[in-house]
């Protein structure tokens, strides 16, 4: 028999008990509070100078 083989039992035997999973005693919270404030901003200023261009008489140079 080889001597490796003898140390693996013991060493399995010692990795056993270390991992354990507990439920937490509180429910997980996820915060997804997402600011969209960039994209609505870009929209914005696109419209705006679409409607400036199509209407120069309002805005005049």
């Amino acid at each position: 028999m080889r001597p490796q083989l003898l140390l693996l039992p013991p060493l399995v035997g010692a990795l056993g008990g270390c991992v354990s999973v507990k439920a937490p005693d509180r429910p997980i919270e996820i915060n997804l509070n997402i600011t969209v404030k960039q994209e609505v901003v870009v929209s914005l200023k696109k419209d705006a100078e679409d409607f400036i261009t199509s209407n120069p008489e309002l805005f005049p140079k």
